[in-house]
């Protein structure tokens, strides 16, 4: 498509603004709110609008996005200009108009962001930070982010928000990381804080237009979390249904997750392989199935400790419970693989390149992988681990129970060799029969 073409199909503009308001807006996105018919855009938005500009002015319904099809239906074939607060392709409105109508159809002039802003002014590389937003999400999510000497910054979701970020930090052990409130970037009322521990932070709720700059710095005492799957077991709250901690690392490197991808997590216990996973990429989603209601609402609080709240938990047993979930691109079973239809069920809902794998530590299950193994290949192992302890005066090893794995990758072939498998016990079935008769 010609640059000519793809102007021609455009149904709306999205001007950014800035907190410098109109008069930080170049003149072609100037020029489009003027001759626009219908603008749209948030309250505050808005009200940065001259008089000179006569479109009738729509304020965003909340919730936003389920409202965005049919507003923009109810102004079709007018010229549509949106504000939208910075550069709207990042965590703004950008993403929901051109999710729904397609990028053809909407032209997108950006303002700085309020990260380029903040960096610029705390003389940061932009690509050597991590944004966290929380505007519309829960504060937990920042967590995941925490890592000594690291740098972030976090999208407010309001007034409110640097002191929840405070606290956050000084709960999960990283009180002495230093914080800067950075307030109505780019416009005339602009505030840059003065840098605070989260420790001493005490500052009263400010502009509600705010990012908060965080330089982590851990408490030598607190636990510490790596960037890999394989977390301290001290870092979960559990009663002992828990993947420990050299297998959990096992069995996430034989997942394999990618960014963008679904885990059912079946036999949650303590939800440590769905946490790890999510804690793998931002964009990673999860959905763990645990039967007991006691440990489904343990591995939600850890989930929101660990900083993945986003971690669907579905209380119920399996394969009944997982009727109606999206399509996985992995599934991990740790525990009921004795129930009936289990195992089949998973695979069936795997798509080509999904990707099965199921530990246990009994004879009973560990049948059923080996049966599994001889029809679908993949790789059977078993995962021994023994720790080190005081024996007397002396010090010897302590065997954990083994634990065989089953790891296999859903691919056509081996969906050919379990037909061929089937066809070959069959066959061997009817010869025995004759021979009987």
């Amino acid at each position: 498509m010609t640059a000519e073409s793809a102007v021609s199909t455009v149904v709306v503009t999205v001007v950014g603004v800035g907190a410098d308001g109109w008069g930080g807006i170049a003149e072609a996105g100037r020029d489009v709110v003027r001759g626009a018919e219908v603008v749209i855009g948030g309250a505050r938005q808005l009200a940065l609008v001259p008089g000179e500009c006569r479109g009738e002015r729509v304020v965003w319904p909340s919730p936003l996005r389920p409202a965005v099809a049919g507003l923009l239906a109810a102004h079709a074939g007018r010229r549509i200009a949106v504000l939208a607060s910075g550069d709207p392709m990042f965590y703004g409105i950008g993403r929901a108009l051109t999710e729904e109508l397609g990028p053809g159809a909407v032209r997108v002039l950006p303002h700085p962001s309020s990260v380029s802003y903040a960096c610029a002014r705390l003389g940061w590389p932009v690509e050597d930070v991590e944004v966290v937003t929380l505007v519309g999400r829960a504060p937990a999510r920042l967590a995941a982010a925490l890592h000594d000497r690291r740098r972030l910054l976090v999208l407010s979701a309001g007034a409110a928000t640097p002191g929840e970020v405070a606290a956050l930090l000084r709960d999960r052990g990283f009180g002495p990381s230093r914080m800067r409130v950075l307030e109505q970037l780019g416009g005339p009322r602009e505030r840059v804080g003065d840098a605070v521990t989260a420790d001493g932070f005490d500052q009263a709720p400010g502009d509600p237009l705010n990012v908060v700059a965080v330089e982590c710095r851990r408490d030598p005492g607190a636990l510490r979390l790596g960037a890999v799957p394989g977390l301290p077991d001290t870092a979960y709250e559990h009663d002992g249904q828990l993947t420990k901690r050299h297998v959990r690392a096992a069995t996430l490197g034989a997942l394999a997750p990618a960014p963008g991808e679904l885990l059912w997590d079946i036999g949650g216990g303590s939800g440590s392989v769905a946490v790890e996973w999510l804690r793998t990429h931002p964009s990673c989603r999860a959905v763990t199935v645990e039967r007991d209601p006691v440990r489904a609402e343990r591995i939600r609080r850890n989930a929101d400790r660990l900083g993945v709240p986003g971690l669907r938990v579905v209380t119920g047993a399996a394969p009944a419970a997982l009727g109606g979930l999206p399509r996985p691109d992995a599934v991990f079973i740790g525990g009921g693989l004795t129930a009936p239809g289990l195992l089949d069920t998973c695979w069936q809902a795997l798509p080509d390149g999904g990707r099965l794998v199921a530990n246990t530590v009994t004879l009973e299950s560990e049948a059923l992988l080996a049966d599994a193994y001889r029809r679908h290949g993949g790789d059977l192992v078993r995962l021994a681990v023994a720790h080190a302890v005081p024996v007397g005066g002396f010090t010897g090893w302590r065997q954990a129970m083994p634990v065989t794995q089953w790891a296999v990758e859903k691919t056509p072939r081996t969906v050919r060799t379990a037909r061929t498998a089937d066809a070959v016990r069959a066959a061997g079935t009817e010869e025995t029969a004759g021979a009987d008769t």
